[in-house]
């Protein structure tokens, strides 16, 4: 077992106080460009799709609007499928991944599905390639009622007004060395606990709902993802990240009670991606790719089996 007294800030087994997290917030350093990756990217494509500024987040001495993508033919008959990205801003194919898509798939379900897409949910932690907001706290454990993260908050406002109009929420995701090196060993040390060393999974894998696991949407991701890089195997335990795999690359979480994004629609298909770009049998337009084939084979398959799964 290693404790947290390795992290450079906080006492061991004493929880951060507001000092502690004034001194994580001063270490963080922007390192990419927001405006100039993804807001960029997003205005070439007001041509064709209505974008939607939703929230806007006020990090003393930056701002940052939050943008979501839609379909510009949206009908009240048709589904509707919410892909969102950057929920954790260092996980950095969710956020290419899932323009990428915009770019070159979303025309394809005009007509068939009206597409909201958020792909950057978490700009202040994607400029300083980190998992928390500027406050510490981790988005992707915030979406609940009073959430504490406003990125989480803003999505979960945008989305109210739809919930239980979703067929399908997909939220992209990636699992990385530096989860080991960095994020949890800063868990632990601000929640005053002692550091667990786990295993990073070598490849894709699906995390789907213990509430409604959906096993045979879930499958057929996998299947159109193997097609682009590889699946990540259980380990010695069966397990991937301590949870049971249930199916091959995929484990199950409670979404909703666990504060997750992929829970916050009420959809009956559910997925979070988790593609690993560490690995050196992927490259970063492969992350992207794995990415966009689960997207796409997401909609597909919910769009061809809505109506035979049970709500």
């Amino acid at each position: 077992m290693t404790t947290h007294a390795s992290y450079p800030i906080g006492k061991p087994g004493v929880p951060w106080g507001p000092g502690e997290v004034a001194d994580w917030v001063s270490r963080q350093t922007r390192r990419r460009s927001y405006a100039a990756d993804v807001v960029d990217r997003i205005d070439t494509l007001r041509a064709r799709f209505d974008v939607v500024e939703y929230g806007r987040l006020d990090y003393a001495p930056d701002s940052y609007p939050l943008f979501a993508i839609k379909s510009r033919d949206w009908r009240d008959a048709l589904p509707c499928v919410l892909v969102t990205g950057g929920v954790h801003g260092y996980e950095t194919s969710g956020v290419h991944g899932a323009l990428q898509f915009v770019e070159r798939h979303a025309g394809d379900y005009a007509g068939r599905a009206n597409l909201l897409v958020a792909p950057c949910v978490s700009p202040w932690a994607y400029e300083r390639i980190h998992r928390w907001n500027a406050h510490a706290i981790d988005p992707n454990r915030s979406f609940r009622e009073h959430s504490p993260a406003e990125e989480s908050a803003a999505l979960m406002r945008l989305v109210a007004p739809l919930r239980g109009r979703f067929l399908l929420h997909i939220d992209l995701h990636e699992t990385t060395d530096t989860d080991e090196s960095e994020f949890r060993p800063a868990l632990a040390a601000r929640d005053g606990q002692d550091y667990e060393p786990g295993e990073i999974p070598d490849g894709f894998y699906l995390v789907g709902d213990s509430e409604n696991p959906q096993p045979q949407f879930q499958q057929a991701v996998i299947a159109a993802v193997a097609k682009v890089t590889h699946i990540a195997p259980a380990d010695r335990n069966g397990e991937i990240i301590g949870s049971p795999v249930v199916a091959p690359g995929v484990i199950d979480y409670a979404l909703a009670r666990l504060g997750l994004c992929a829970g916050i629609t009420g959809a009956r298909y559910t997925t979070t991606t988790e593609v690993y770009p560490d690995s050196p049998r992927a490259t970063p337009a492969q992350c992207n790719a794995a990415q966009v084939a689960a997207v796409c084979a997401a909609i597909d398959y919910a769009l061809a089996h809505g109506a035979d799964a049970p709500a």
